[in-house]
Protein backbone atom coordinates (compact mmCIF):
# COMPACT_ATOMS: atom_id res chain seq x y z
CA UNK A 1 0.00 0.00 0.00
CA UNK A 2 2.44 2.59 -1.32
CA UNK A 3 1.93 6.32 -1.34
CA UNK A 4 3.26 9.22 -0.20
CA UNK A 5 2.25 10.50 3.12
CA UNK A 6 1.26 14.55 3.80
CA UNK A 7 3.13 17.11 5.07
CA UNK A 8 3.16 18.03 8.78
CA UNK A 9 0.94 20.88 9.53
CA UNK A 10 -0.07 23.54 12.24
CA UNK A 11 -2.01 25.79 11.68
CA UNK A 12 -0.85 28.68 13.93
CA UNK A 13 2.49 27.89 12.20
CA UNK A 14 1.38 28.02 8.71
CA UNK A 15 -0.88 31.10 9.41
CA UNK A 16 2.12 32.96 10.21
CA UNK A 17 3.66 32.27 6.56
CA UNK A 18 0.52 32.74 4.49
CA UNK A 19 1.99 35.84 3.41
CA UNK A 20 4.90 34.67 1.98
CA UNK A 21 3.24 32.29 0.04
CA UNK A 22 0.99 34.43 -0.95
CA UNK A 23 3.09 37.38 -2.13
CA UNK A 24 4.08 35.70 -5.68
CA UNK A 25 1.55 36.44 -8.01
CA UNK A 26 1.83 33.23 -10.41
CA UNK A 27 0.41 30.81 -7.72
CA UNK A 28 -1.40 33.43 -4.90
CA UNK A 29 -5.16 32.45 -7.16
CA UNK A 30 -4.21 28.98 -7.04
CA UNK A 31 -3.21 28.80 -3.42
CA UNK A 32 -6.57 30.70 -2.67
CA UNK A 33 -8.58 28.73 -4.66
CA UNK A 34 -7.70 25.67 -2.66
CA UNK A 35 -8.13 27.82 0.80
CA UNK A 36 -11.62 28.43 -0.50
CA UNK A 37 -13.16 24.87 0.01
CA UNK A 38 -12.57 21.56 1.73
CA UNK A 39 -13.45 19.40 -1.30
CA UNK A 40 -12.46 19.42 -4.62
CA UNK A 41 -14.56 20.99 -7.86
CA UNK A 42 -16.41 17.49 -7.90
CA UNK A 43 -17.30 17.07 -4.41
CA UNK A 44 -14.49 14.93 -3.53
CA UNK A 45 -12.19 14.91 -0.12
CA UNK A 46 -8.89 13.77 -1.69
CA UNK A 47 -6.24 12.87 0.53
CA UNK A 48 -2.61 14.39 -0.08
CA UNK A 49 -1.27 10.71 -2.53
CA UNK A 50 -4.01 11.93 -4.83
CA UNK A 51 -4.58 15.66 -4.45
CA UNK A 52 -0.83 16.48 -4.97
CA UNK A 53 -1.09 14.36 -8.77
CA UNK A 54 -3.82 17.36 -9.50
CA UNK A 55 -1.81 20.64 -8.26
CA UNK A 56 -1.84 23.19 -10.61
CA UNK A 57 1.46 24.36 -12.08
CA UNK A 58 3.39 26.48 -11.06
CA UNK A 59 2.06 25.96 -7.75
CA UNK A 60 4.05 23.83 -4.85
CA UNK A 61 2.12 20.83 -3.89
CA UNK A 62 3.16 20.82 -0.50
CA UNK A 63 2.29 24.42 -0.29
CA UNK A 64 -0.79 23.53 -2.21
CA UNK A 65 -1.67 20.93 0.28
CA UNK A 66 -1.25 22.82 3.77
CA UNK A 67 -3.87 25.56 1.83
CA UNK A 68 -6.43 22.96 1.67
CA UNK A 69 -5.73 21.86 5.01
CA UNK A 70 -6.05 24.95 6.54
CA UNK A 71 -9.57 24.65 4.60
CA UNK A 72 -10.09 21.38 6.15
CA UNK A 73 -8.91 22.55 9.75
CA UNK A 74 -11.61 26.03 9.47
CA UNK A 75 -14.38 23.12 8.12
CA UNK A 76 -13.89 20.71 10.81
CA UNK A 77 -15.20 20.13 14.29
CA UNK A 78 -13.34 17.98 17.51
CA UNK A 79 -14.87 14.56 17.43
CA UNK A 80 -13.36 13.11 20.53
CA UNK A 81 -9.74 12.03 21.77
CA UNK A 82 -8.02 8.75 20.74
CA UNK A 83 -5.29 6.82 21.77
CA UNK A 84 -2.62 7.35 24.61
CA UNK A 85 -1.95 10.81 23.86
CA UNK A 86 -5.77 11.27 23.65
CA UNK A 87 -4.76 12.93 20.28
CA UNK A 88 -7.91 15.19 18.87
CA UNK A 89 -10.17 13.35 15.81
CA UNK A 90 -11.72 15.91 13.36
CA UNK A 91 -14.76 15.16 10.93
CA UNK A 92 -15.62 17.81 8.48
CA UNK A 93 -19.39 16.40 7.07
CA UNK A 94 -19.07 16.63 3.38
CA UNK A 95 -22.75 17.08 1.47
CA UNK A 96 -22.46 13.41 0.37
CA UNK A 97 -22.31 12.03 3.85
CA UNK A 98 -25.77 14.67 4.40
CA UNK A 99 -27.57 12.77 1.59
CA UNK A 100 -26.48 9.20 2.42
CA UNK A 101 -27.37 10.16 6.20
CA UNK A 102 -31.10 11.25 4.43
CA UNK A 103 -31.10 8.83 2.03
CA UNK A 104 -30.81 5.73 5.74
CA UNK A 105 -33.11 8.29 7.47
CA UNK A 106 -35.67 7.62 4.66
CA UNK A 107 -35.18 3.75 3.76
CA UNK A 108 -33.56 2.21 6.87
CA UNK A 109 -36.00 2.58 10.19
CA UNK A 110 -38.44 0.60 11.65
CA UNK A 111 -41.06 2.24 9.82
CA UNK A 112 -39.59 1.88 6.41
CA UNK A 113 -39.11 -1.63 6.98
CA UNK A 114 -42.78 -2.34 7.83
CA UNK A 115 -44.09 -0.21 4.81
CA UNK A 116 -42.00 -2.42 2.66
CA UNK A 117 -43.31 -5.49 4.19
CA UNK A 118 -46.87 -4.03 3.62
CA UNK A 119 -45.75 -4.62 -0.55
CA UNK A 120 -46.26 -7.91 -0.13
CA UNK A 121 -49.93 -7.72 1.50
CA UNK A 122 -48.89 -11.09 2.93
CA UNK A 123 -46.14 -9.84 5.63
CA UNK A 124 -44.54 -13.48 6.00
CA UNK A 125 -44.18 -13.53 2.32
CA UNK A 126 -41.74 -10.65 2.48
CA UNK A 127 -40.32 -12.53 5.35
CA UNK A 128 -39.45 -15.74 3.54
CA UNK A 129 -37.58 -13.08 1.54
CA UNK A 130 -35.82 -10.82 3.96
CA UNK A 131 -35.07 -14.26 5.96
CA UNK A 132 -32.38 -15.24 3.06
CA UNK A 133 -31.31 -11.77 3.36
CA UNK A 134 -30.22 -11.48 7.03
CA UNK A 135 -27.75 -13.55 6.37
CA UNK A 136 -25.67 -11.75 3.78
CA UNK A 137 -23.37 -9.72 6.38
CA UNK A 138 -22.85 -13.22 8.94
CA UNK A 139 -21.00 -14.45 5.56
CA UNK A 140 -19.37 -11.88 3.99
CA UNK A 141 -17.62 -10.28 7.19
CA UNK A 142 -16.44 -14.00 7.34
CA UNK A 143 -14.79 -14.29 3.70
CA UNK A 144 -13.21 -10.29 3.68
CA UNK A 145 -11.04 -12.01 7.11
CA UNK A 146 -10.32 -14.80 4.87
CA UNK A 147 -13.20 -17.49 5.39
CA UNK A 148 -12.67 -19.99 2.51
CA UNK A 149 -16.47 -20.74 2.02
CA UNK A 150 -19.04 -20.52 -0.77
CA UNK A 151 -22.17 -17.96 -0.38
CA UNK A 152 -24.33 -20.99 -1.32
CA UNK A 153 -22.55 -23.60 0.71
CA UNK A 154 -22.60 -20.79 3.52
CA UNK A 155 -26.25 -19.69 3.63
CA UNK A 156 -27.19 -23.70 3.07
CA UNK A 157 -25.71 -24.03 6.87
CA UNK A 158 -27.40 -21.17 7.96
CA UNK A 159 -30.87 -22.25 6.88
CA UNK A 160 -30.53 -26.10 7.10
CA UNK A 161 -29.46 -25.14 10.82
CA UNK A 162 -26.47 -27.68 10.76
CA UNK A 163 -23.38 -28.01 12.60
CA UNK A 164 -20.07 -26.88 10.28
CA UNK A 165 -18.58 -28.66 9.41
CA UNK A 166 -14.98 -26.71 8.59
CA UNK A 167 -12.49 -24.01 10.59
CA UNK A 168 -14.15 -21.37 8.02
CA UNK A 169 -17.82 -22.20 8.36
CA UNK A 170 -17.08 -22.14 12.29
CA UNK A 171 -16.27 -18.44 11.38
CA UNK A 172 -19.84 -17.60 9.38
CA UNK A 173 -21.70 -19.51 11.89
CA UNK A 174 -19.57 -17.23 14.80
CA UNK A 175 -20.50 -14.49 12.86
CA UNK A 176 -24.00 -15.23 12.90
CA UNK A 177 -23.81 -15.99 16.90
CA UNK A 178 -22.34 -12.26 16.65
CA UNK A 179 -25.20 -10.22 14.53
CA UNK A 180 -27.62 -11.94 16.80
CA UNK A 181 -25.64 -10.66 19.63
CA UNK A 182 -25.46 -7.26 18.46
CA UNK A 183 -29.67 -7.36 17.90
CA UNK A 184 -29.93 -8.88 21.29
CA UNK A 185 -27.73 -6.22 23.04
CA UNK A 186 -29.15 -3.14 21.00
CA UNK A 187 -30.97 -1.96 24.16
CA UNK A 188 -28.01 -2.05 26.63
CA UNK A 189 -25.53 1.39 26.61
CA UNK A 190 -22.15 0.51 25.25
CA UNK A 191 -19.76 -0.99 27.70
CA UNK A 192 -16.45 -2.83 28.46
CA UNK A 193 -18.75 -6.22 28.81
CA UNK A 194 -21.02 -5.61 25.89
CA UNK A 195 -17.53 -5.35 23.35
CA UNK A 196 -16.45 -8.84 25.05
CA UNK A 197 -19.47 -9.96 24.63
CA UNK A 198 -19.38 -9.29 21.29
CA UNK A 199 -16.42 -10.69 20.43
CA UNK A 200 -16.90 -13.91 22.20
CA UNK A 201 -20.76 -14.26 20.75
CA UNK A 202 -18.37 -14.27 17.41
CA UNK A 203 -15.22 -16.51 17.94
CA UNK A 204 -15.88 -18.80 20.63
CA UNK A 205 -15.43 -22.63 19.20
CA UNK A 206 -13.61 -21.40 16.54
CA UNK A 207 -9.94 -21.82 17.70
CA UNK A 208 -9.67 -20.44 21.19
CA UNK A 209 -6.14 -20.58 21.80
CA UNK A 210 -5.75 -18.22 18.50
CA UNK A 211 -8.78 -15.95 19.59
CA UNK A 212 -8.70 -15.62 23.59
CA UNK A 213 -12.69 -15.51 23.33
CA UNK A 214 -13.90 -12.71 25.28
CA UNK A 215 -10.44 -11.46 26.34
CA UNK A 216 -8.52 -8.36 25.78
CA UNK A 217 -4.99 -9.07 24.40
CA UNK A 218 -2.20 -8.53 26.93
CA UNK A 219 0.90 -8.45 24.62
CA UNK A 220 2.02 -5.69 21.92
CA UNK A 221 2.70 -8.24 19.47
CA UNK A 222 0.16 -7.25 16.84
CA UNK A 223 -0.02 -4.96 14.03
CA UNK A 224 -1.98 -4.44 10.92
CA UNK A 225 -0.28 -5.44 7.10
CA UNK A 226 -1.14 -4.80 4.09
CA UNK A 227 -1.03 -7.40 1.47
CA UNK A 228 2.23 -6.89 0.72
CA UNK A 229 3.39 -7.64 4.24
CA UNK A 230 4.31 -4.31 4.90
CA UNK A 231 2.88 -2.70 8.27
CA UNK A 232 0.46 -0.18 8.22
CA UNK A 233 -0.65 0.71 11.72
CA UNK A 234 0.81 -0.24 15.04
CA UNK A 235 -2.05 -0.30 17.62
CA UNK A 236 -1.58 1.52 20.86
CA UNK A 237 -0.34 -0.23 23.79
CA UNK A 238 -2.38 -3.40 25.43
CA UNK A 239 -1.86 -1.94 28.70
CA UNK A 240 -3.92 0.87 28.23
CA UNK A 241 -6.88 -0.73 26.29
CA UNK A 242 -9.60 -0.74 28.54
CA UNK A 243 -8.83 2.93 29.88
CA UNK A 244 -9.37 4.04 25.85
CA UNK A 245 -12.17 1.21 25.49
CA UNK A 246 -14.21 3.06 29.01
CA UNK A 247 -13.74 6.70 27.00
CA UNK A 248 -14.65 5.25 23.76
CA UNK A 249 -18.25 3.98 25.51
CA UNK A 250 -18.37 7.15 27.57
CA UNK A 251 -18.47 8.39 23.99
CA UNK A 252 -20.72 6.53 22.44
CA UNK A 253 -23.15 6.45 25.45
CA UNK A 254 -22.74 10.53 25.28
CA UNK A 255 -26.16 11.97 23.02
CA UNK A 256 -24.65 13.93 19.65
CA UNK A 257 -28.42 14.11 18.42
CA UNK A 258 -29.63 15.99 20.11
CA UNK A 259 -30.39 20.11 20.97
CA UNK A 260 -27.68 20.63 24.05
CA UNK A 261 -25.13 18.76 21.88
CA UNK A 262 -22.81 21.31 20.63
CA UNK A 263 -22.00 19.94 17.24
CA UNK A 264 -24.67 17.38 15.76
CA UNK A 265 -23.27 13.89 14.49
CA UNK A 266 -25.93 11.62 12.45
CA UNK A 267 -26.26 7.98 14.09
CA UNK A 268 -24.79 6.49 10.91
CA UNK A 269 -21.78 8.91 11.04
CA UNK A 270 -21.73 7.85 15.25
CA UNK A 271 -21.53 3.90 14.00
CA UNK A 272 -19.06 4.50 11.60
CA UNK A 273 -16.62 6.13 13.66
CA UNK A 274 -16.80 3.02 16.31
CA UNK A 275 -16.29 0.78 13.88
CA UNK A 276 -13.28 2.64 13.02
CA UNK A 277 -11.78 2.75 16.42
CA UNK A 278 -12.04 -0.85 17.15
CA UNK A 279 -10.21 -1.13 14.00
CA UNK A 280 -7.70 1.81 15.17
CA UNK A 281 -7.25 0.04 18.67
CA UNK A 282 -7.35 -3.98 17.79
CA UNK A 283 -7.91 -4.81 21.17
CA UNK A 284 -7.96 -8.31 20.70
CA UNK A 285 -5.62 -11.05 19.45
CA UNK A 286 -8.01 -11.51 16.78
CA UNK A 287 -10.97 -11.42 15.24
CA UNK A 288 -11.24 -6.86 15.73
CA UNK A 289 -12.88 -6.30 12.10
CA UNK A 290 -15.77 -8.64 13.01
CA UNK A 291 -16.00 -6.66 16.19
CA UNK A 292 -15.74 -3.65 14.85
CA UNK A 293 -18.97 -4.15 12.11
CA UNK A 294 -20.79 -5.56 14.36
CA UNK A 295 -20.76 -2.57 16.58
CA UNK A 296 -21.33 -0.47 13.73
CA UNK A 297 -24.76 -2.92 13.30
CA UNK A 298 -25.21 -2.42 17.40
CA UNK A 299 -25.40 1.18 16.88
CA UNK A 300 -27.68 1.84 13.85
CA UNK A 301 -30.32 -1.39 15.67
CA UNK A 302 -29.69 0.97 18.62
CA UNK A 303 -31.31 4.21 17.01
CA UNK A 304 -33.95 2.00 14.88
CA UNK A 305 -32.20 1.54 11.81
CA UNK A 306 -33.85 -2.21 11.56
CA UNK A 307 -33.25 -2.75 7.89
CA UNK A 308 -29.69 -3.14 8.54
CA UNK A 309 -30.44 -6.47 9.12
CA UNK A 310 -30.43 -7.11 5.84
CA UNK A 311 -27.87 -5.05 4.52
CA UNK A 312 -24.59 -5.96 4.09
CA UNK A 313 -21.36 -3.43 4.17
CA UNK A 314 -18.90 -6.67 4.31
CA UNK A 315 -20.12 -7.29 1.10
CA UNK A 316 -18.60 -4.46 -0.99
CA UNK A 317 -15.96 -3.62 1.47
CA UNK A 318 -14.51 -7.45 0.98
CA UNK A 319 -14.71 -6.62 -3.00
CA UNK A 320 -12.28 -3.40 -2.32
CA UNK A 321 -10.26 -4.58 0.67
CA UNK A 322 -7.18 -2.14 -0.13
CA UNK A 323 -10.11 0.87 -0.54
CA UNK A 324 -11.02 0.10 3.24
CA UNK A 325 -7.50 -0.29 4.32
CA UNK A 326 -6.41 2.97 3.00
CA UNK A 327 -9.81 4.52 4.43
CA UNK A 328 -8.14 3.69 7.90
CA UNK A 329 -4.51 4.70 6.75
CA UNK A 330 -5.28 8.00 5.50
CA UNK A 331 -7.13 8.93 8.54
CA UNK A 332 -3.87 8.02 11.05
CA UNK A 333 -1.57 9.85 8.58
CA UNK A 334 -3.29 12.85 8.13
CA UNK A 335 -4.02 13.82 11.48
CA UNK A 336 -6.68 11.69 12.95
CA UNK A 337 -8.65 13.87 10.41
CA UNK A 338 -12.19 10.86 10.52
CA UNK A 339 -13.41 12.42 7.33
CA UNK A 340 -11.11 10.13 4.96
CA UNK A 341 -13.17 7.01 6.95
CA UNK A 342 -16.77 8.65 7.18
CA UNK A 343 -16.50 9.35 3.78
CA UNK A 344 -15.36 6.04 2.22
CA UNK A 345 -18.19 4.42 4.78
CA UNK A 346 -20.82 6.54 3.48
CA UNK A 347 -20.44 5.29 -0.12
CA UNK A 348 -20.24 1.76 0.93
CA UNK A 349 -23.97 2.09 3.06
CA UNK A 350 -25.26 4.08 0.32
CA UNK A 351 -24.42 1.04 -2.36
CA UNK A 352 -25.43 -2.07 0.34
CA UNK A 353 -28.37 0.17 0.86
CA UNK A 354 -29.46 0.63 -2.77
CA UNK A 355 -28.58 -2.83 -3.74
CA UNK A 356 -31.23 -4.49 -0.39
CA UNK A 357 -33.68 -2.20 -1.75
CA UNK A 358 -33.01 -3.47 -5.63
CA UNK A 359 -32.91 -7.15 -4.46
CA UNK A 360 -35.88 -6.49 -1.78
CA UNK A 361 -37.97 -4.97 -5.03
CA UNK A 362 -36.72 -7.96 -7.17
CA UNK A 363 -38.11 -10.62 -5.12
CA UNK A 364 -41.08 -8.86 -4.41
CA UNK A 365 -42.11 -8.94 -8.26
CA UNK A 366 -40.58 -12.87 -8.41
CA UNK A 367 -42.69 -13.50 -6.05
CA UNK A 368 -46.02 -12.16 -6.58
CA UNK A 369 -45.71 -13.44 -10.22
CA UNK A 370 -44.98 -17.27 -8.81
CA UNK A 371 -48.16 -16.47 -6.62
CA UNK A 372 -50.00 -15.17 -9.83
CA UNK A 373 -48.82 -18.36 -11.57
CA UNK A 374 -49.43 -20.94 -8.78
CA UNK A 375 -53.16 -19.59 -7.98
CA UNK A 376 -54.17 -19.39 -11.28
CA UNK A 377 -52.44 -22.93 -12.84
CA UNK A 378 -53.15 -25.44 -9.91
CA UNK A 379 -55.49 -26.11 -7.09
CA UNK A 380 -53.90 -25.46 -3.94
CA UNK A 381 -53.96 -25.17 -0.27
CA UNK A 382 -52.71 -22.27 1.95
CA UNK A 383 -49.69 -24.64 2.91
CA UNK A 384 -49.16 -24.92 -0.42
CA UNK A 385 -48.96 -21.71 -1.26
CA UNK A 386 -46.71 -20.88 2.21
CA UNK A 387 -44.19 -23.78 0.86
CA UNK A 388 -44.47 -22.29 -2.39
CA UNK A 389 -43.31 -18.37 -1.37
CA UNK A 390 -41.03 -19.43 0.78
CA UNK A 391 -39.30 -21.78 -1.88
CA UNK A 392 -39.69 -18.62 -4.27
CA UNK A 393 -37.85 -16.46 -1.86
CA UNK A 394 -35.30 -18.86 -2.36
CA UNK A 395 -35.23 -18.52 -6.06
CA UNK A 396 -35.22 -14.93 -6.26
CA UNK A 397 -32.03 -14.86 -4.74
CA UNK A 398 -30.58 -17.57 -6.83
CA UNK A 399 -30.43 -20.31 -3.80
CA UNK A 400 -31.95 -23.87 -3.65
CA UNK A 401 -33.75 -25.14 -0.32
CA UNK A 402 -34.62 -28.97 1.18
CA UNK A 403 -37.88 -30.02 2.22
CA UNK A 404 -36.35 -30.04 5.91
CA UNK A 405 -35.40 -26.09 5.37
CA UNK A 406 -38.65 -25.53 4.24
CA UNK A 407 -40.42 -26.99 6.91
CA UNK A 408 -38.60 -24.78 9.56
CA UNK A 409 -39.18 -22.15 7.21
CA UNK A 410 -42.95 -22.28 7.23
CA UNK A 411 -43.48 -24.23 10.40
CA UNK A 412 -45.57 -26.70 8.45
CA UNK A 413 -44.90 -30.34 9.47
CA UNK A 414 -42.10 -32.20 7.06
CA UNK A 415 -44.77 -34.70 5.20
CA UNK A 416 -47.04 -31.68 4.75
CA UNK A 417 -44.26 -29.46 2.94
CA UNK A 418 -43.00 -32.78 1.04
CA UNK A 419 -46.84 -33.11 -0.16
CA UNK A 420 -46.41 -29.75 -1.42
CA UNK A 421 -43.51 -30.26 -2.90
CA UNK A 422 -44.46 -33.46 -5.21
CA UNK A 423 -47.69 -30.99 -5.94
CA UNK A 424 -45.71 -28.59 -7.24
CA UNK A 425 -43.18 -30.48 -9.05
CA UNK A 426 -46.34 -31.95 -10.96
CA UNK A 427 -47.76 -29.31 -11.80
CA UNK A 428 -44.04 -28.21 -13.56
CA UNK A 429 -43.62 -24.91 -10.87
CA UNK A 430 -40.48 -26.43 -8.79
CA UNK A 431 -37.58 -28.91 -10.47
CA UNK A 432 -35.26 -31.18 -8.43
CA UNK A 433 -31.86 -30.40 -8.17
CA UNK A 434 -29.02 -32.63 -7.07
CA UNK A 435 -29.16 -33.86 -3.43
CA UNK A 436 -33.07 -33.38 -3.35
CA UNK A 437 -32.86 -29.45 -3.29
CA UNK A 438 -35.18 -27.49 -4.76
CA UNK A 439 -36.05 -24.64 -6.44
CA UNK A 440 -38.64 -22.55 -8.43
CA UNK A 441 -38.07 -23.61 -12.33
CA UNK A 442 -35.58 -20.88 -14.04
CA UNK A 443 -37.61 -21.24 -17.24
CA UNK A 444 -40.58 -21.18 -15.48
CA UNK A 445 -39.75 -18.45 -13.31
CA UNK A 446 -38.96 -15.79 -16.72
CA UNK A 447 -41.98 -17.50 -18.07
CA UNK A 448 -44.30 -16.14 -15.35
CA UNK A 449 -43.10 -13.56 -14.62
CA UNK A 450 -42.87 -12.05 -18.35
CA UNK A 451 -46.79 -13.23 -18.00
CA UNK A 452 -47.69 -11.25 -14.71
CA UNK A 453 -45.60 -8.04 -16.41
CA UNK A 454 -47.85 -8.36 -19.41
CA UNK A 455 -50.73 -8.42 -17.24
CA UNK A 456 -49.52 -5.64 -15.12
CA UNK A 457 -49.03 -3.10 -17.91
CA UNK A 458 -51.35 -4.18 -20.61
CA UNK A 459 -54.85 -3.01 -21.51
CA UNK A 460 -56.90 -5.82 -19.81
CA UNK A 461 -56.88 -7.74 -16.83
CA UNK A 462 -60.65 -9.27 -16.78
CA UNK A 463 -58.90 -12.61 -17.83
CA UNK A 464 -56.87 -13.26 -14.75
CA UNK A 465 -59.42 -11.53 -12.51
CA UNK A 466 -61.78 -14.05 -13.28
CA UNK A 467 -59.33 -16.97 -12.60
CA UNK A 468 -58.13 -15.43 -9.70
CA UNK A 469 -61.70 -13.95 -7.97
CA UNK A 470 -61.06 -12.22 -4.73
CA UNK A 471 -57.60 -12.24 -4.32
CA UNK A 472 -56.92 -10.31 -7.15
CA UNK A 473 -57.94 -6.75 -6.77
CA UNK A 474 -54.93 -6.94 -3.80
CA UNK A 475 -52.58 -8.64 -6.04
CA UNK A 476 -53.74 -6.27 -9.05
CA UNK A 477 -52.66 -2.91 -7.30
CA UNK A 478 -49.28 -4.25 -5.69
CA UNK A 479 -48.12 -5.59 -9.07
CA UNK A 480 -48.95 -2.45 -10.95
CA UNK A 481 -47.61 -0.35 -8.21
CA UNK A 482 -44.35 -2.41 -8.26
CA UNK A 483 -43.92 -2.25 -12.04
CA UNK A 484 -44.62 1.48 -12.33
CA UNK A 485 -41.81 2.07 -9.37
CA UNK A 486 -39.52 -0.63 -11.65
CA UNK A 487 -39.83 1.79 -14.73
Amino acid sequence: MAYKRPPNFNHLEFRSQMGEYLADPAVSSTYLDYLSSAVDGQGRYLPFDDFRMRVRKPANENVAWLFKRLARHNQSFKVMEIGDDRAPATLHVTADMQRICSLVDKNATVAALTVMKQEFGEERYADYLLQDLVDEESISSSQLEGAATTTIVAKEMLSEKRKPRTPDERMVLGNWHMMKKAMELSDRPLSIELILELHSAGVLGIDDEKYTPGEFRTKDDVVVEDSEGGVVHTPPLAAGIRDRLMRLCEWANTPHDGPDSPNYIHPLIKAMILHFNIGFEHPFRDGNGRVARALFYWFMFKHGYRTFEFVSISALLKKAATAYGKSYVHTEHDALDLTYFVHYQCGIVERALDGFLDRFGDGLRKMLATEMAVRSQMKITPKDLDVAMALAAKSASGSESTVSALSKTTGAAYNTVSGAIKKLEKGQMVVEREGKRYSISPSLADEILDKALSIVTGPSTSDMAKILGSEFSRMDRLARKNALLKK
